[in-house]
């Protein structure tokens, strides 16, 4: 019998865990023994077309208000029975909660859940996966980070949490080059634009001081990403004298594009999942300097594959950026690479996932 899977999330706009689908999406499906369809909550966005084009069926809700829930319902319900669905496996907590409410209505059919994040705010969110997740066999996870706040703000059961590492190909990343010592860094952030990425925190530890006049020759900052905190972003580079050395490029499709005109990847953020971004940068040989926090300690190991560090330590941070694409970035460049292929390939990954569907190889 043919296995029929949905995927479903809140959205495929940019970002972690909509690429995270569409990798699963693409290299589970394998006609005619594995049939994989998406779902998302929201209207139709950039990675939708991403996976129609590698030819997997999308369908898009297209939900934008709360009122719209029992329409959205019973669209999942239908598409499950239309389509056949054997397994409805969604990630984050909208799509989860949707899902928790359609089970009832499903029956037969094996529900699994996907948590990505540790950011405490808002509450809330938290309180609707306390209920969500008893409609689900099993709670996935990125990251033991992510394990233990589900397990604290949710509740869910330790027996019912499967850790699986999020995953790139690092054989589909072309190798970034060193940076010329005659010419100024590229330090980059890819991401949402949000607050609790932090982004200022980047600009901040880059200030030009009255003492060091010729730190300004030395680095350009690559801002990749939209979102709230864009306005509040560019005023701040104002404001610190970076304009001239801060470009903000927008979302981007595909990071592996950015990725080849950084020396270095920043991420500050105050809670990560995981941080997809941080395995995209070691399989393309940028080196990491990230916020020391859950999440991001599960997949970067300090000096090692990365640089760890408290990004509100204004001058610890700008020396660990320095440090990074000079004085550690063959270790790092070297040791990074070697760990997502250990850890956090498709090659690894993947056979975690077919187990936990059922999926034969």
């Amino acid at each position: 019998m043919p296995r029929r899977i949905l995927l479903l999330i809140t959205d495929l706009e940019i970002g972690g865990t909509p690429t995270v689908v569409r990798e699963l999406a693409t290299r589970l499906h394998r006609p005619p023994g594995v049939h994989v369809e998406v779902a998302c909550l929201s209207k139709w966005g950039p990675v939708a077309d991403q996976i129609r084009d590698a030819g997997v069926t999308v369908t898009a809700f297209d939900a934008t208000r709360s009122w719209q829930l029992p329409r959205v319902v019973g669209r999942l319900r239908r598409l499950v029975r239309e389509h056949s669905i054997d397994t409805v496996f969604s990630f984050l907590v909208h799509a989860n909660a949707v899902a928790a409410i359609a089970k009832p209505f499903c029956q037969g059919v094996r529900f699994l859940q996907s948590i990505q994040t540790t950011q405490p705010d808002p509450p809330w969110h938290w309180k609707l996966q306390r209920a969500a997740h008893r409609a689900a066999e099993k709670v996935v996870v990125p990251s033991r980070s992510v394990a233990e706040v589900a397990q604290k703000w949710s509740r869910v059961p330790p027996d019912k949490i499967a850790v699986i590492p999020n995953a790139v190909d690092p054989d589909e990343f072309d190798q970034a080059p060193a940076p010329e010592p005659s010419l100024p860094f590229s330090i980059g952030f890819i991401g949402r634009l949000d607050p609790v990425k932090r982004v200022t925190l980047l600009l901040e530890a880059l200030e030009i001081d009255d003492d060091d006049d010729h730190f300004t020759d030395l680095f350009h900052i690559e801002i990749y990403g939209d979102g709230p905190e864009r306005a509040t972003i560019e005023r701040r580079a104002r404001e610190l004298g970076l304009s001239g050395r801060v470009t903000l490029h927008g979302p981007v499709a595909d990071p592996k594009a950015a990725l080849k005109g950084l020396h270095v990847l920043a991420l500050p953020s105050i809670a990560e999942g995981f941080g997809l971004v941080l395995i995209e940068a070691m399989a393309a040989g940028v080196p990491v300097v990230a916020a020391d926090v859950p999440g991001i300690r599960d997949v970067v190991r300090h000096q090692e594959t990365g640089l760890l560090v408290d990004p509100t330590r204004r001058r610890t941070f700008r020396a660990h950026l320095f440090g990074a694409a000079h004085v550690f970035r063959e270790k790092l460049v070297e040791n990074g690479l070697r760990e997502v292929r250990e850890r956090f390939s498709w090659d690894v990954v993947l056979p975690q996932y077919r187990a936990l569907l059922g999926v034969d190889d």
